[in-house]
């Protein structure tokens, strides 16, 4: 296959099958402090991006009678499944789009191109999950052993991430792209509006939740309507679950309150909504 290669013929068809990796000076991505472009073969990837942010970490160490102990500040076992994933689960048909690795001084952040599939529930980490966007690509990884047998990757980072209470661990679809943020709790966050929930309030612009509130802002819609709106194939659980939350929260409502289940059913903004979705996204 030729993503497997290092042939120009592979950039020439794919030129977006890379991963682009930043460390940001700070907790914004408004200066650079190292940039570097990973567009070598698929197999090599996810190593030369785990390389990279091993550089802009940092490892301690801890001496115990007359052992010494080294603890990433970071769960870099995770990070580098978390890596693995990204390469063989992206949506390598998504054009324009690659994979992009940033480091904070506050956070580990993964985006990769594509939406969770439908039948992986990443609230339950621990479940070993297994499905196969790409049915050749990941057989490939698995036979020379770079991925270990079907549903252990989310079952390691579930692992690792509970000698790691100081780092919180979020997951988002944001539009196209799927992302993972690994965040140091001791970092000063700045302080909410007591107003707004918390989760909605500090997702970026381009998140799932705005994405579902902007589609709403103008028109009533079923959650197929809203689904395809955003460029889904198909609904997925992350959209639904999302969109249950907006109700629960009070930032949508049902056209038809009386019969939940009604197959006509629509979501319509709130009065809530349509005041925070004014002020949080101008």
């Amino acid at each position: 296959m030729i993503l497997f290669s290092d042939s120009l013929v592979r950039k020439g068809l794919f030129p977006y099958a890379k991963i682009e990796c930043a460390r940001f000076k700070g907790t914004s991505s408004d200066e650079f402090i190292d940039q570097k472009t990973i567009d070598v073969n698929l197999t090599l990837q996810a190593e030369a991006a785990y390389e990279f942010v091993l550089r802009h970490i940092n490892q301690g160490a801890t001496v115990e009678g007359v052992y010494t102990s080294y603890h990433w500040e970071y769960p870099i076992k995770a990070i580098r499944e978390a890596l693995r994933n990204a390469v063989v689960h992206r949506d390598y048909a998504l054009s324009g789009k690659d994979i992009k690795v940033a480091v904070y001084d506050d956070m580990v952040e993964i985006t990769s191109p594509g939406l969770l599939l439908p039948s992986i529930d990443f609230n339950e980490l621990e479940a070993r999950q297994s499905d196969i966007r790409n049915k050749i690509i990941a057989p490939v990884f698995k036979k020379i052993g770079i991925i270990d047998q079907w549903g252990n990757g989310l079952k390691l980072i579930a692992d690792e991430l509970k000698e790691y209470p100081e780092i919180d661990f979020r997951w988002f679809e944001k539009g196209l792209q799927f992302q993972l943020q690994f965040i140091k709790k001791n970092i000063p966050q700045p302080e909410l509006q007591p107003e707004l929930q918390p989760e909605l309030y500090e997702l970026p612009p381009d998140s799932l939740y705005r994405l579902i509130l902007k589609s709403l802002s103008d028109k009533t819609r079923t959650t197929k309507e809203i689904s395809v709106e955003l460029g889904q194939k198909e609904i997925s659980g992350q959209l639904k679950k999302i969109i249950r939350k907006l109700h629960k929260d009070g930032f949508l409502e049902q056209t038809i309150p009386d019969k939940p289940n009604h197959p006509s059913q629509k979501h319509k903004m709130s009065e809530r909504g349509i005041e925070f979705l004014r002020k949080r996204f101008k």
